[in-house]
């Protein structure tokens, strides 16, 4: 009896470290902070994705709307909330296109840079790391500016930088037929996306992810979605009908853009 005791308890420690061997991480819980450049084409659901085919856990919200700046979101105290509700490990804020390099003039330059600096300061007291997700330009030497002017005001504000212009500049150069925008020629195509969201990856996890093609059951959100500054998960639903649901990437279109990055 005791023999069978022994035995039986030995098979069950054995069932319990193996369970605890092949239990995945746990989840990683992000909150993106931006505008029609971070949800046309759903960056944090192609990031769930992502995570999810390489054996990863991401747990994606945001904060977006159209033409909204870093500024507005802290005037109206929305990722504030947000922080102190939510379990976010990362913090990712991608500003409207041209503010960093004073585009819209130097009032608006001056704010983003203090609001950068503010909403980074929020995500550290909650306890997690912000990062600023480029934007970029089309033009090269205004994406050399932008870039420049970006990485600036993420090493002042003391938050990791994911550049996107300079990557999109090398990618139109190299796979000039792949989507790099989208129909309307100015906000980011399927394939940007998808480049962004592998840059995301390896910042997460420390190193890039598998060739692997991937699934993404969520909705494909255009300019015309009607998103507001409300928190919402990255699979909500889309407010206004006509809004596709699901993308698909072959692992060719993956590998391609690996080959691009690394």
């Amino acid at each position: 009896m005791r023999w069978l005791m022994a035995l039986a308890l030995g098979l069950a420690i054995a069932t319990c470290a193996c369970s605890g061997a092949e239990k995945p991480e746990d989840d990683i819980g992000v909150l993106f902070v931006g505008n029609s450049l971070t949800y046309v084409g759903n960056l944090p659901a192609v990031l769930d994705a992502l995570a999810s085919t390489n054996g990863r856990h991401t747990s994606s919200e945001m904060i977006v709307a159209g033409g909204a700046t870093l500024t507005d979101r802290v005037n109206d105290g929305t990722v504030e909330r947000a922080l102190s509700k939510g379990n976010y490990s990362f913090v990712f804020l991608q500003e409207r296109g041209g503010d960093f390099m004073c585009g819209f003039g130097p009032k608006v330059c001056e704010d983003s840079r203090r609001s950068l600096e503010s909403l980074a300061a929020m995500a550290r007291q909650h306890g997690a790391v912000p990062v600023l997700i480029g934007t970029y330009q089309g033009d090269p030497g205004a994406s050399e500016e932008i870039v420049q002017a970006e990485s600036k005001a993420a090493l002042a504000s003391g938050v990791d930088y994911i550049s996107v212009s300079d990557r999109l500049q090398r990618g139109r150069s190299s796979e000039p037929e792949m989507e790099w925008f989208a129909a309307d020629g100015m906000h980011p195509g399927h394939d940007l996306i998808l480049m962004e969201a592998l840059l995301l990856y390896e910042h997460l996890f420390d190193g890039p992810p598998t060739n692997s093609g991937l699934v993404v059951d969520a909705p494909m959100y255009s300019p015309s979605s009607g998103l507001t500054p409300d928190l919402r998960s990255a699979s909500a639903p889309a407010p206004r009908e006509g809004t596709p649901f699901g993308k698909r990437y072959d692992s060719d279109r993956v590998a391609r853009l690996m080959k691009l990055l690394w």
